[in-house]
């Protein structure tokens, strides 16, 4: 397996979305495509046709970062579009397609002890397939329609992706349901272009691809999404409506594992806040009674 048609079809979505006048070359009335032609980008970039040609239709292996940075501004990728081409040409040599199998990193204990002493904000480990891999209480019961989701208990381990996408009811749950879809979407793709060779994530995509037409129209799009902090409504069933900020950093790992340590919080003095510590007592082992005096 390699990852050309991943490169021919990015690159090849993302020249379609600019027109000429975005990017300051002349127009005419005569243009039977939308976006740019091959040999406009060739120009932007100060490459030949031929050269460019070849590069969308997957050659990447051996390009220079130079070049790659160039086609990167002719093609106005942002932040996270670059390092998704970049990851490209990196899957593409030939010494990275040899490499070994990517392997699963255990969860330090000493992970888990910080997630448990986070008590106001849920905290989870999640990898670049979206499995959830590590919770402290809170995001357990936040997420309980998730971890109580078929989507879940049939494969053993909570992912984003399968229940955003194959639990309907995960349109109650998730307020902006596109939105999120679409993210998760965005997220796996930026996965596949770090880690193309593994199965467990090639799996996925294809039973997405398979039960789910939302997810085959996402995918199509090549959409990239590598940071990931906002804004997130959701629905609780036992407390109501939450809006939290969420954000996620990078928790380095053995080997060339990639997770990342994910925390929702809510605004302090709303009443979201007093929903989510709500959820928090709910979910506190009992407090033995004080002694009377």
């Amino acid at each position: 397996m390699d990852n050309r048609s991943d490169i021919r079809d990015f690159l090849a979505s993302r020249r379609a979305r600019l027109t000429p006048d975005q990017v300051g070359l002349p127009t005419s009335s005569r243009r039977r495509v939308p976006g740019l032609r091959r040999e406009e980008v060739a120009v932007l970039a100060g490459v030949s046709t031929e050269w460019y040609t070849r590069l969308e239709k997957g050659h990447i292996a051996g390009v220079s970062e130079e070049v790659l940075d160039a086609v990167a501004l002719a093609l106005r990728l942002d932040d996270d579009e670059r390092t998704y081409l970049f990851d490209l040409a990196r899957a593409a040599r030939p010494a990275r397609r040899q490499a070994a199998r990517k392997r699963e990193a255990p969860i330090a204990p000493a992970v888990q002890w910080m997630l448990d002493s986070i008590t106001m904000s849920a905290a989870f480990v999640r990898n670049g397939r979206l499995d959830v891999l590590a919770t402290n209480p809170l995001a357990r019961a936040l997420h309980a329609p998730m971890f109580a989701s078929e989507t879940t208990t049939g494969h053993g381990r909570a992912n984003f992706a399968r229940y955003h996408l194959l639990d309907p009811n995960s349109r109650d749950f998730f307020v902006d349901w596109e939105d999120g879809a679409a993210s998760s979407v965005a997220l796996l793709r930026a996965e596949a272009g770090r880690e193309p060779y593994d199965k467990a994530l090639r799996d996925l995509v294809g039973e997405l691809s398979t039960l789910s037409p939302e997810f085959r129209t996402l995918w199509a799009s090549h959409d990239i999404r590598i940071s990931h902090h906002g804004t997130k409504r959701l629905h609780h069933p036992d407390v109501g409506d939450l809006e939290l900020t969420y954000q996620s950093v990078d928790l380095p790992t053995a080997g060339r594992a990639v997770y990342d340590i994910s925390l929702y919080t809510a605004e302090p003095g709303t009443a979201h806040e007093e929903r989510l510590r709500l959820l928090g007592s709910l979910t506190a082992p009992d407090q033995p009674r004080p002694a009377e005096l």
